[in-house]
C-alpha cells in the first residue's frame, strides 16, 4: 500500500506538473502570436532584410505614395518590387545592410523625387537620382565631398527652413556638429557643407547617439541638443561657433525631439534608448541659474528603441511620439535583441499627468534607424512605414475611424 500510494502521488505530481507546462506553453505561443492594435490595419511588404532605412515618394508620378527601403522601391498600390542599384537581401542575423537611414528628396530639382541613404556610420552618404520610368540602375552620387557622416540617428530637418530636408549629423574625421544641404539650383548635384560647431567637441563621434533639433532657451532661434547638451543657435547657421551649453539629456538615445510636453512655456526633449531600455522626456528646469534637465521616465515596455519621429496620428492638432524595437539591433547579440518587435506611439496630454498615454501599435513589425510617416490612403490620417531586420511594412491608421 504504501508503494502503491508512493507511485500514485508520484503519477498525479507529474500529471500536475505536465498540466502546469502546458498552459505556460500555451500562455507563451498566445504572447508570441503577431498582434495588432485595432487602430492599424498591417500589410506587410515583405519579410526580407533590404534597408534599416525607410521613406515615401512618389517615385513614378502615377499620384501614389510608393515605399523606399535602400535600394528597393515598392510600386503603390500593389507593392510591386523594384530595385534602384546592385544590392541584395541581407541576413539579419549576421549582416548590417549598407542602408542606414533614408530619405526622399527631388535632390537636383529635375520635378522627380531621388532617395538619399545614409550609410553604415562613418561612412560617406549618397543619393540615388531617379531613372524617370527609365530602365537601368539610378546614378548614385556622393554627398559632400564623401564627408564621413557621423552620429548614429542623424536628422532629416529643414535647418533653414526653406522648405527642403537638410541632414544634421557630425563629421566624424573633424569632429564637428555640421548639416549637409541639398543643391538650390536645377541641374546641381553637390550638397553644401554647413557648420554649426567648433571641431572636437561631444556628439560626433563614429557610433554617437541622439541628437535633435528645437528652441531651447526661447529665443526664437532653434538649437542643436545632444545627450551631453546643446547648442546655441545663431542666426547665421554656417558661423562654425554655436555655444555649447553643458546639461544632462539622459542616455545614448536614437533621434531626440524638442517639444513642450506639459506646456509650462518651456521646451522639454523627448528621447529612447538607442540600446538600452527606456523611453524618457527631459524637463526643461533651472539649475543653479542654468537651464538644465530633469529626466521621468515614459516607457519600459520595449528596448533598443533606435528611432523616433513626431506626427499627429490622432489628428487633435499636437504631435504624438512614434518609436519601437530595432529587432536583432546588433544581430541577435545583445539580451533581448531578438524579442518581439513592438510599435508604440506616445500621445501627450500637457493638462493631465503623467503628461502621456502609451499606446500599442504592433508587436511583429518594430523600427529601424528611421521611421516614415505619410497619409499613404489619402483618408486624411498619417500612417507609420517601417523598414527594419524584420521586413518592410505599411501601418494603416484608423484612429479616426474606430474611436
Amino acid at each position: 500500500m504504501i508503494y502503491n500510494n508512493t507511485v500514485f502521488r508520484a503519477d498525479l505530481i507529474m500529471a500536475i506538473l505536465s498540466i502546469l507546462f502546458l498552459t505556460a506553453c500555451n500562455s507563451e505561443n498566445i504572447q508570441a502570436q503577431p498582434k495588432t492594435s485595432e487602430y492599424f490595419n498591417k500589410t506587410t511588404i515583405t519579410r526580407d532584410f533590404l534597408s534599416e532605412g525607410v521613406a515615401v515618394a512618389d517615385l513614378n508620378k502615377d499620384g501614389l505614395p510608393d515605399i523606399i527601403a535602400g535600394f528597393f522601391w515598392f510600386e503603390a498600390p500593389n507593392w510591386k518590387r523594384h530595385q534602384m542599384g546592385p544590392s541584395r537581401v541581407f541576413n539579419p542575423k549576421e549582416e548590417y545592410s549598407e542602408s542606414f537611414l533614408n530619405m526622399a528628396l527631388d535632390v537636383n530639382l529635375d520635378g522627380w523625387d531621388d532617395v538619399v541613404i545614409i550609410d553604415y556610420p562613418g561612412k560617406a552618404s549618397f543619393w540615388l537620382e531617379n531613372n524617370q520610368n527609365q530602365e537601368g540602375d539610378w546614378k548614385k552620387h556622393i554627398i559632400a565631398d564623401a564627408m564621413n557622416v557621423g552620429n548614429e540617428s542623424p536628422g532629416f530637418i529643414d535647418i533653414n527652413e526653406d522648405g527642403r530636408l537638410d541632414i544634421l549629423c557630425s563629421d566624424v574625421m573633424k569632429k564637428q556638429i555640421v548639416w549637409l544641404q541639398a543643391p538650390t539650383r536645377a541641374g546641381e548635384t553637390n550638397w553644401t557643407r554647413h557648420n554649426i560647431s567648433t571641431e572636437n567637441v561631444a556628439g560626433t563621434d563614429r557610433y554617437s547617439h541622439g541628437i535633435g533639433y528645437g528652441d531651447i532657451n526661447n529665443d526664437g532661434i532653434k538649437d542643436v541638443v545632444i545627450t551631453e547638451g546643446w547648442f546655441e543657435g545663431q542666426d547665421n547657421k554656417s558661423s562654425a561657433n554655436w555655444r555649447f551649453h553643458q546639461a544632462n539629456l539622459g542616455e545614448a538615445c536614437s533621434h531626440m525631439q524638442v517639444l513642450d510636453v506639459n506646456q509650462d512655456g518651456k521646451n522639454d526633449v523627448v528621447s529612447a534608448s538607442a540600446h538600452g531600455l527606456g523611453v524618457w522626456w527631459h524637463e526643461q528646469i533651472e539649475l543653479d541659474g542654468h537651464i538644465n534637465f530633469k529626466t521621468h521616465l515614459m516607457s519600459e515596455t520595449t528596448a533598443q528603441t533606435h528611432s523616433s519621429i513626431l506626427a499627429d496620428l490622432d489628428n487633435n492638432g499636437r504631435p504624438d511620439y512614434i518609436t519601437g524595437k530595432r529587432y536583432l539591433a546588433h544581430n541577435g547579440r545583445d539580451a533581448g535583441d531578438a524579442d518581439a518587435p513592438i510599435l508604440l506611439w506616445f500621445e501627450f496630454t500637457p493638462n493631465r499627468y503623467p503628461y502621456f498615454k502609451e499606446h500599442f501599435i504592433d508587436n511583429d513589425s518594430g523600427a529601424g534607424l528611421n521611421i516614415a510617416t505619410h497619409d499613404m490612403n489619402q483618408d486624411g490620417s498619417i500612417d507609420i512605414v517601417i523598414a527594419n531586420k524584420n521586413g518592410v511594412f505599411l501601418l494603416e491608421n484608423h484612429l479616426n475611424h474606430t474611436k
